[in-house]
C-alpha cells in the first residue's frame, strides 16, 4: 500500500478551499492537529481527505466521520468518482448495516457511532493515522465523544494519530483551545455569490406555516429561472404538507422529498439531475456535506426540528422551533454551490437579530444513557468534552444503566453491559435482545424506527403484525428498513435467557419505567411505574387496559400522550418481575380525605398491585404522618400557646439561650419536639384541637424556665392576690384590668430584665375600657379626676376616691341603698 497519492490523481478544478490547504498541511505537519473553518461549497468535505493523502503526511489509513449516512455515501462516492475508481477501492464507506472497504481503502468515510465502535474494540486505532471530523458545528452527541476518546487516545496513546475537527458554522475557537491551542485554519469565501431575500413584512399569523412556505416557493419559481430549488422544512409531515399545497406547477417542474426515513434509492433520486426544474423538500439533512447538482435557489422555512430529553420523566420529545443564525448560514450556502445563487427566508431582516449564533450540542439536550453505557465500558468519565455531560442528567442515565443490569452498585460496567454497548441499539432495546434473544430481533427493530403505521391507533402487537402482513396504510420503506434490521439483529445476538416471553414482555424489559397501571375514573390515564403519567383517546383498543408498557410517549413532563403500547396481564408482570415486587407499609397524611390514611401495598415502582388497610399500625408511624399533615395546615395556635411564645421572644431579645420559637424554627424541627406529644390525634380536626402549650414548655430546661418566670412572669399579681394574665404580643406586654383594683398602687409595674412597663387597659366596672396608661402615678394625678368625674354618675354603687393612692383596692360595690 503507497502512503499517498500522485499528485496529478487530485481533480484539476480549483475549489475555494484549494487556496487553505498549504497552511493546512503545515499546520498537520507542526502540530499532528488542526481546526478548519470553511464556508458552505468550499470543498472541504471531499479536497481534505483527498489532498492529506496526496501530500504523505499520514501513515495509515483517514477515518473521516459524517453525521449522517446519505452524506457518507455521497462523500465516498464523490471521492471515489474524482479518483476514477469504484467506492471501496481508495475511497470506501462504513455505515450502519452497510460497508464497501477493501485492504487498499486509504480513506474511509463512516458514521460517527461506527468511530465509537472501532475505538472501544481498539483503544490504539491500530492502523489509523488521521481522523477528520466533518461538520463538527452540528455537535452530535457521538461527535462530542469520538473527539474526546480520541483526544484521550493521542495524550496516552498515539501521539502521531492526526486529528482535525471541520465545519462551515462552528464556533471553532473554543474546539480549538480544546485541541491544545491548535491551529486554527480558515477558508475565505463561497465558490459562488448568493444573494439573500427577506419577506417585506411578517407572513399573515392566519395563513398555515405549510401554505406560506409553498407560497415563497411559487415566488422563487417566477422570480428565478435557472437551477432548481432546495426547501428546508423541519420533518417529513411538513414536507407533505407542503407538496399537497403547491398544486399543479408549470410543465417541466418535478417536486423531489428528501429526509432520512426514505430509502437510499429515493434519496438518490432527489439528488439526481432531472430534465427543467426541481424542487427538493428536505429536512435538515440536506444542510451539511451534500452538493444536489442542479441547485441554484434556497427556500428556508426557518424552523428545524430538535430532540429534547427530560430526565426526571425519562423522555424524549420532538420539538419545532426557530433555526440558528448558523443554521440559516449553511443552508443559504446550499444556493451557491455550483453557480451564483439566491436564498429566500420565510422571515423578516429585523427578525434575524433574534435567532440564537448557534444550536444547542446534542450533549446538552439529549437522552445521555448511551453515552454513560459508552463511558463505563470506557472506565473514565473524565474525558476532554467540548461541553461536559450534564452531572444530573447524566446520574439519571446510569441509573437507568443500573436498573437494566448493565452497571454494577459502584457504576462499573457488568458483563451484560458490555454486551449491551456492542449491539447496535439503544440500551433499552440492547438489555430486551440479550434477555429475551433473536425472537426479540424485529420487536427491537421496530422500535428503534419510526412508526411505521403513524396516525393508527397506538397498538403495538398491530405494527408487529405489520411487518409480516403490512396494510394498505402502511409506511413500506419504514417496514423494509425494520425487516431488514431484525435479521442483522438476529444474528447478532445468541439465544436469550427467557425465550419464552411474550412481545409485551419484551416491551416491560426494554421500559420497565413505563408500565402503566390505570387509574380509577372513566378516563384513560395510567400512573406509570416510573412515577410519571400518561393518557391516551378514550375509545381507542387499548384504553380500557389495566396495565400496559408504554413503548412511545410525547414527552409531556407532566403527562405524556400514549403514541404507541401494548398491553401486558399482571400475571405476565408478576412472572418478570417477581424480585421486584414488594410489600411496602406506609402511614401518610392524606390532604384529600384529611386524615392518617395506614396501608400495606404490594408495588412494582409507583405501580400499587393490591392496597389493603394496616390496622395495627405502630403509634410512631401514626404520630409521623399526622405531622406531615400540620406541616400542610399549620401548627394550631390556642390564646396560651402564643402567649407563652410571646414570653419566649421577650426572653431571646435579653442575649439568653432560649429556643427560637418562630412558625418557620418550629415547623423545622417538628419531629423533635412535637411527636412525643402527639397522642393519638389522626384526622384534621384532632390536629386543630391540639394545645401545643405543654410541649412547647418541654423545650425550655428547668432553669429556663425559672429564668422565664422572672424575666416575662405570665400573670401580674393585683393587690387583691389575684392573677392577671399578661399578653405579650403586641408592641408592649399588657393586661386589662378594673380601675378600683389598683387603688393604693403608686409604682407602675414592669417586666422584663430591661424594665419595661406594662401597657394596663383600666377598665370601668362594667368591663369597658376607659383609660390605656404606661404611667399609672402620672395617670392618678391627672387624667383620674375626669374619669373619676364621668364614671360617678354611671356607677354610683363603686367607690371612686379624691385619692385613689389612698383608698383600698377593691372589687366590691356598695350595698343597695347605701
Amino acid at each position: 500500500m503507497t502512503d499517498s497519492l500522485p499528485p496529478d490523481a487530485l481533480p484539476p478544478d480549483a475549489l475555494p478551499i484549494d487556496e487553505a490547504l498549504p497552511d493546512l498541511r503545515a499546520a498537520i505537519a507542526a502540530r499532528g492537529m488542526a481546526v478548519l473553518q470553511a464556508p458552505p461549497g468550499a470543498g472541504k468535505t471531499t479536497r481534505v481527505p483527498l489532498d492529506l493523502l496526496a501530500s504523505g503526511l499520514i501513515t495509515g489509513r483517514i477515518v473521516m466521520l459524517e453525521p449522517r449516512r446519505l452524506a457518507a455515501r455521497a462523500a465516498a462516492e464523490r471521492m471515489a468518482e474524482t479518483l476514477g475508481e469504484s467506492v471501496g477501492a481508495t475511497v470506501g464507506y462504513r455505515i450502519r448495516g452497510e460497508a464497501k472497504v477493501s485492504r487498499s481503502t486509504r480513506i474511509e468515510v463512516v458514521t460517527e457511532g461506527i468511530l465509537t465502535r472501532m475505538i472501544q474494540s481498539d483503544p490504539s486505532l491500530d492502523g489509523v493515522g488521521a481522523v477528520i471530523f466533518d461538520e463538527f458545528h452540528e455537535r452530535s452527541l457521538n461527535g462530542d465523544l469520538g473527539l474526546a476518546l480520541c483526544l484521550e487516545i493521542r495524550a496516552a496513546l498515539r501521539e502521531d494519530l492526526i486529528l482535525l475537527p471541520m465545519s462551515a458554522t462552528l464556533d471553532a475557537a473554543p474546539v480549538a483551545r480544546l485541541l491544545g491551542d491548535a491551529p486554527l485554519i480558515t477558508s475565505e469565501g463561497r465558490a459562488f455569490p448568493v444573494e439573500t431575500r427577506w419577506l417585506p413584512r411578517p407572513p399573515d399569523a392566519s395563513l398555515r406555516y405549510e401554505a406560506a412556505v409553498a407560497n415563497l416557493i411559487r415566488q422563487a419559481l417566477e422570480e428565478t429561472t435557472e437551477g432548481g430549488i432546495l426547501a428546508f422544512l423541519p420533518g417529513e409531515g411538513e414536507i407533505r404538507r407542503v407538496e399537497a399545497a403547491l398544486g399543479t406547477l408549470p410543465q417541466g417542474v418535478t417536486v423531489k422529498p428528501l429526509f432520512g426515513a426514505m430509502d437510499f434509492a429515493a434519496q438518490r433520486a432527489a439528488l439526481a439531475p432531472v430534465p427543467g426544474r426541481k424542487i427538493v423538500l428536505a429536512t435538515s439533512i440536506a444542510e451539511t456535506s451534500l452538493t444536489i447538482p442542479d441547485i441554484r435557489v434556497v427556500v428556508d422555512g426557518g424552523r428545524a426540528r430538535r430532540a429534547r430529553f427530560d430526565a426526571p420523566s425519562g423522555m424524549s420529545r420532538l420539538i419545532t422551533e426557530r433555526v440558528t443564525r448558523a443554521e440559516a448560514e449553511q443552508r443559504r450556502g446550499r444556493a451557491g454551490r455550483v453557480a451564483p445563487g439566491t436564498c429566500y427566508r420565510l422571515w423578516t431582516r429585523g427578525e434575524e437579530g433574534g435567532l440564537s449564533p448557534f444550536p444547542p450540542a446534542e450533549i446538552e439536550a439529549a437522552d445521555l444513557t448511551p453515552l454513560a453505557l459508552e463511558l463505563a465500558l470506557w472506565g473514565s468519565a473524565n474525558l476532554p468534552f467540548l461541553t461536559p455531560p450534564h452531572a444530573g442528567v447524566l446520574a439519571e442515565a446510569r441509573a437507568l444503566l443500573a436498573d437494566l443490569g448493565a452497571l454494577d452498585d459502584g457504576g462499573r460496567i457488568t458483563d451484560h453491559g458490555r454486551r449491551l454497548a456492542a449491539l447496535p441499539l439503544h440500551p433499552r432495546l440492547g438489555h430486551m435482545l440479550a434477555v429475551a434473544g433473536p425472537g426479540a430481533a424485529p420487536l427491537a427493530a421496530l422500535l428503534a424506527e419510526r412508526d411505521p403505521l403513524r396516525g393508527e391507533p397506538p397498538d403495538l402487537l398491530h405494527r408487529l403484525k405489520a411487518i409480516d402482513r403490512p396494510p394498505p396504510q402502511a409506511h413500506r420503506p419504514t417496514l423494509d428498513r425494520i425487516r431488514d434490521e431484525a435479521k442483522r439483529l438476529a444474528r447478532a445476538i445468541p439465544e436469550g435467557a427467557r425465550d419464552d416471553l411474550s412481545p409485551a414482555q419484551m416491551a416491560a424489559l426494554a421500559y420497565p419505567d413505563r408500565i402503566g397501571l390505570r387509574r380509577k375514573g372513566d378516563a384513560p390515564r395510567w400512573v406509570l411505574s416510573g412515577g410519571k403519567g400518561a393518557a391516551m383517546a378514550a375509545g381507542l383498543p387499548l384504553s380500557g387496559a389495566r396495565l400496559i408498557v408504554a413503548t412511545d410517549l410525547d414527552g409531556d413532563p407532566r403527562e405524556a400522550t400514549i403514541r404507541q403500547a401494548v398491553a401486558i396481564t399482571e400475571a405476565e408482570l408478576r412472572a418478570l418481575f417477581a424480585p421486584r415486587i414488594r410489600w411496602h407499609d406506609l402511614c401518610e397524611w392524606s390532604r384529600r380525605e384529611g386524615r392518617v390514611l395506614a396501608r400495606r401495598q404490594e408495588r412494582l415502582g409507583a405501580l400499587v398491585l393490591d392496597d389493603r388497610t394496616w390496622p395495627d399500625a405502630p403509634q410512631e408511624a401514626v404520630a409521623r404522618a399526622a405531622l406531615d399533615g400540620l406541616r400542610q395546615i399549620g401548627l394550631p395556635w390556642t390564646p396560651a400557646a402564643r402567649r407563652f411564645r410571646a414570653r419566649v421572644e421577650l426572653a431571646r431579645g435579653t442575649g439568653d439561650t432560649f429556643p427560637d420559637m418562630t412558625d418557620a424554627a418550629l415547623m423545622n424541627s417538628l419531629d423533635d419536639w412535637l411527636l412525643p406529644h402527639m397522642g393519638r390525634a389522626r384526622t384534621e380536626a384532632d390536629l386543630r384541637a391540639l394545645d401545643v402549650t405543654e410541649a412547647l414548655r418541654a423545650l425550655l430546661s428547668w432553669d429556663q424556665t425559672q429564668m422565664l418566670d422572672r424575666i416575662a412572669p405570665p400573670h401580674f399579681e393585683t393587690p387583691l392576690g389575684r392573677r392577671v394574665p399578661i399578653d405579650y404580643e403586641g408592641e408592649a406586654p399588657s393586661i386589662e384590668i378594673r380601675l378600683q383594683e389598683l387603688f393604693g398602687v403608686t409604682v407602675h409595674p414592669v417586666v422584663g430584665a430591661d424594665r419595661k412597663p406594662l401597657r394596663i387597659t383600666l377598665l370601668s366596672p362594667g368591663q369597658r375600657p376607659v383609660q390605656v396608661t404606661m404611667d399609672l402615678p402620672r395617670f392618678w394625678a391627672t387624667s383620674y379626676a375626669d374619669v373619676r368625674k364621668d364614671m360617678r354618675g354611671q356607677y354610683p354603687r363603686h367607690p371612686w376616691p379624691e385619692d385613689p393612692t389612698e383608698a383600698e383596692p377593691t372589687l366590691r360595690a356598695k350595698p343597695r341603698g347605701t
